[in-house]
Formats: C-alpha cells, sequence, structure tokens
C-alpha cells in the first residue's frame, strides 16, 4: 500500500442529544470479566476491555435497565472477538476454518436447533448460544425474527469482506455501501437495544421502503464514521473495506481527500435521516397506521437511531482505546486475539 498521508478525523457535527447511563464503567468491566470467563480472551484483557463496548452500549441504551445494558456490551464484546478472530483466518489463509463457525450460528439462530453438543466445540459459537437464547428470551416475535433474519445476513457480509480482500480485488464503492451496512454489525444490536426498550414496531412498517431508508440512513453515518476512525488500521494492512480506503483508490485522491469526501457523504445522510423523521406521519399514514402505540414505537425506534449516530461517535472519540492503539494503527493484531480460538475446546 502508499504510504498512509496524515489526515484529522473530521467533526461531523451529528445535531443530536448525547446520553450516557452512568453504569457504563461497570457494565464495561462485566461484560470483560464475561468474554475472559467464557475463553474468549485469555490474555490483555486490560486492552480488550479499553475498547469500551460498555461504554458504547451505555450511550445507545438510554432507558435501558443495567441487566439489559450489560448484555448488550456482552454481545458487543463477543462481536469484537468474531470481528478480530475473522480478520485474523484472512490473514493467515485459514478461512476454511470460519466456515464451521458461521454454519454452527446460522443454523442456531435460523431454525432453533439446540444440538449445543455440537456448537460448543467450538468457544465462539459457544458464546454464541448462550448470548443468543438470552436474547431472543426477551424479545418480542417480530423483533425476534427480525434478529433471527440479521444474524446471518450479518456473517455472510464478512464473507463479502474476505472475498473483497483477494489479491487484486477493489469493490466498487456501492457494493461496498451495501456490505457495509451489514457488516457494521448494527441490527442485531439495533434489534436488542428496541427490544430492552420495550418498542415493537410493526412488521410493515418496519418493512416499508421509507423507514428502510431511514434505517440505512443511520447505518451509514454510523458506518462511514468508523470506517475514517478505522482507516489507519485498514489502509496499513491492506484491507479493501474502508469508504475512505476506496474513494482514494478509485479516484486516484490522496487520503485526505477522500476522508473529506466520506465526511461530506456523512453530512448527506444525516440530511436524509432528517428529512426522513421529517416524514414519517405521512408515511404511518399511507399505511394506515392509526394505532397511537404503534405510531409511538415508531418514533421511539427512529429515536434509537439518533442516540447510535451520536452514542457511537462519541464513543470512538473519547472512551475507546482501539483506534488510538499504536498496533492497530500499525495493522497489527491485537494482542488478546486467540489464534487457537477457532479450534479451542
Amino acid at each position: 500500500m502508499p504510504h498512509l498521508d496524515p489526515f484529522t478525523i473530521p467533526e461531523f457535527h451529528l445535531p443530536f442529544d448525547d446520553f450516557k447511563d452512568p453504569s457504563a464503567d461497570r457494565a464495561n468491566a462485566e461484560a470483560t470479566a464475561w468474554a475472559v470467563d467464557r475463553g474468549l480472551i485469555d490474555a490483555a484483557a486490560e486492552q480488550f476491555a479499553g475498547i469500551g463496548f460498555g461504554h458504547l452500549a451505555a450511550r445507545v441504551s438510554r432507558g435501558a435497565s443495567y441487566q439489559d445494558i450489560v448484555l448488550l456490551a456482552e454481545w458487543m464484546a463477543w462481536s469484537f472477538v468474531l470481528d478480530d478472530q475473522h480478520d485474523l483466518l484472512i490473514r493467515s489463509g485459514r478461512l476454511d476454518g470460519w466456515r464451521p463457525v458461521s454454519e454452527a450460528i446460522t443454523r442456531y439462530v435460523t431454525d432453533g436447533r439446540t444440538d449445543k453438543t455440537a456448537a460448543c466445540r467450538n468457544l465462539l459459537v459457544d458464546g454464541f448460544v448462550e448470548l443468543c437464547d438470552r436474547i431472543l428470551a426477551g424479545m418480542p416475535p417480530g423483533t425476534g425474527d427480525r434478529y433471527r433474519a440479521h444474524v446471518p445476513r450479518m456473517l455472510r457480509s464478512l464473507d463479502e469482506e474476505a472475498a473483497n480482500r483477494r489479491p487484486g480485488r477493489l469493490p466498487a464503492i456501492d457494493d461496498y455501501v451495501l456490505t457495509r451496512r451489514h457488516s457494521s454489525q448494527l441490527l442485531p444490536m439495533m434489534d436488542m437495544v428496541e427490544a430492552a426498550l420495550g418498542i415493537d414496531v410493526p412488521a410493515e412498517v418496519h418493512a416499508s421502503p421509507a423507514f428502510q431508508e431511514l434505517t440505512w440512513s443511520a447505518i451509514d453515518v454510523i458506518s462511514w464514521g468508523n470506517d475514517v476512525f478505522s482507516l489507519p488500521k485498514e489502509y496499513s494492512c491492506g484491507d479493501t473495506n474502508n469508504l475512505a480506503a476506496l474513494i482514494a483508490a478509485w479516484h486516484g485522491w490522496s487520503l485526505p481527500k477522500a476522508v473529506e469526501a466520506v465526511e461530506e457523504r456523512i453530512h448527506a445522510r444525516v440530511d436524509d435521516f432528517m428529512a426522513g423523521v421529517r416524514g414519517l406521519p405521512r408515511v404511518l399514514d399511507a399505511l394506515g397506521v392509526t394505532d397511537p402505540a404503534a405510531r409511538t414505537a415508531a418514533a421511539r425506534s427512529v429515536r434509537c437511531y439518533e442516540d447510535w449516530m451520536i452514542g457511537a461517535d462519541l464513543w470512538q472519540r473519547y472512551d475507546c482505546t482501539r483506534y488510538r492503539d499504536e498496533r492497530f494503527a500499525a495493522g497489527l493484531e491485537a494482542a488478546y486475539t486467540r489464534p487457537d480460538l477457532v479450534s479451542a475446546a
């Protein structure tokens, strides 16, 4: 890869009120302990805790119980391990080890098969099985159905990102944007927050193009902002799954200019989101949604998206050491990554 040109992380000027539950430190410690106890982390636990998943959970769970904040933090801890483990398998050329993990998770979440003996042969899958049972137990049917669909799509997006990293491969920007919406792993977490807050948006509302666009605009804002924060690591190790890196490559631009382009895209997506919020009452009218509870649920779901956008940005800036770590910025594996995790019993 060419030399990494210095750039400044922009202020994205997200026009939303920030919130952070005071239990953030406690939730972070508890989620770290959970990951260590389940064997997902066996070294450098302090560095792992520096990711600040408990802080992110506390920023996006306005009004949730402490138990639900911890559950979300544990899921986030698991998802960071999943992401790092997948990255390690790509780098080491051992992607054949990924398929059994992905298939076991998909099988468990989609059809409810409880062959836990087979699933628990892998600690990563074992952690998922435990979390999945706890998550689905607290979800209304509609939200649970979405969660069951979102997890396999998330896993497929990681396969797409692995394909993007083949030598000589440079994905089209629009294709990457579609993949990134799922590889962000945001949709299952958003499902969890809605369930924790008792938000049950009718299926016809969730599936409507206008509401989907609201969701995608929020996820794009979060994902593209994360691409800027993680750009040094991904650029350094030749990972093309980054919007700024792709813009620079396709247009022949410097990284600072590409980062400015991402900032402009984020501002445009925020405008899209705000327009969608203003138009939501008309969308509900057109769908024939007159039940006040259903309309309130839709409005509350959109309010959660605002917490996600501002919360993720502030978490990356102030709570998370991951993107400031010298090993990470140099494109190296984290010290807590377990090379044997996929085969660990």
